[in-house]
């Protein structure tokens, strides 16, 4: 019996150490490559098979999901210290300096991000807690009267989606040059700086819209660029675990 029970333990140490093992290479190689890079190469990586990170990830979604777990706690204490600050636009600068900070750092973090829109569980939760203290640091600044009065949270999102390309291209020429672009768009967004908008903000529906064309578009162009993958990978892969 003690016999058995110390093969169920170690059983479960190796799963630990698997698991850990893969989320540690999927980690390397999202930052290296993007989210949609090849799952046969963060096995391979992490010196397992595919069919152990099927078993451990039955999908892409599941392993993007494991890793942002990691940290969107970082990004909702961004945004809970932002709440502690008194001044509304003191407040709602330095939410957008630091989600940016964090997002410079870590690829992985923007593709996420950009391109995995809230499902449901833990991570739907914590999705949700983000968009509301990003929504009561544009409530403040209105009441305030620093923001202008016509800014939502979907002009918002918008406004952190143009980093994007921005973070991308010039990363290894001025990591910090997206510190100017923010300063001159967070100009444009002060009371005073404010001109009659003629075009209405995206409702709920177009939001999500336009998050899954982006979604489709970068997948468009990191299938392009991928180079195919091997006969020995195509043949992993049909041999994976349903």
């Amino acid at each position: 019996m003690t016999e058995v029970v110390g093969e169920q333990r170690g059983g479960r140490r190796d799963a630990q150490r698997n698991h850990e093992l893969l989320v540690a290479a999927a980690r390397e190689v999202f930052a290296e490559q993007g989210v949609e890079a090849s799952l046969e190469e963060i096995a391979r990586r992490a010196d397992l098979g595919i069919g152990t990170l099927y078993r451990h990830f039955p999908s892409r979604d599941a392993l993007v999901e494991a890793i942002f777990e990691r940290r969107i706690g970082d990004l909702v204490a961004v945004a809970q210290a932002a709440a502690l600050e008194p001044d509304g636009w003191t407040a709602l600068t330095r939410l957008l300096e630091r989600t940016l900070e964090l997002q410079a750092d870590d690829r992985l973090l923007k593709d996420v991000l950009l391109r995995y829109p809230p499902r449901t569980g833990t991570l739907k939760g914590a999705r949700e807690e983000l968009r509301a203290l990003y929504e009561r640091a544009l409530e403040r600044a209105r009441e305030q009267g620093t923001l202008r009065d016509d800014l939502t949270f979907p002009d918002l999102a918008l406004l952190i989606w143009s980093f994007g390309p921005l973070l991308e291209a010039t990363a290894a020429v001025s990591p910090n040059i997206w510190r100017r672009h923010l300063h001159w768009l967070l100009d444009g967004l002060r009371t005073t700086a404010a001109t009659p908008q003629t075009e209405p903000p995206l409702t709920e529906n177009e939001l999500l819209a336009a998050t899954r064309a982006l979604r489709r578009q970068r997948l468009t162009r990191d299938d392009h660029f991928r180079p195919p993958r091997s006969t020995e990978s195509r043949s992993r892969v049909s041999q994976r675990p349903v």
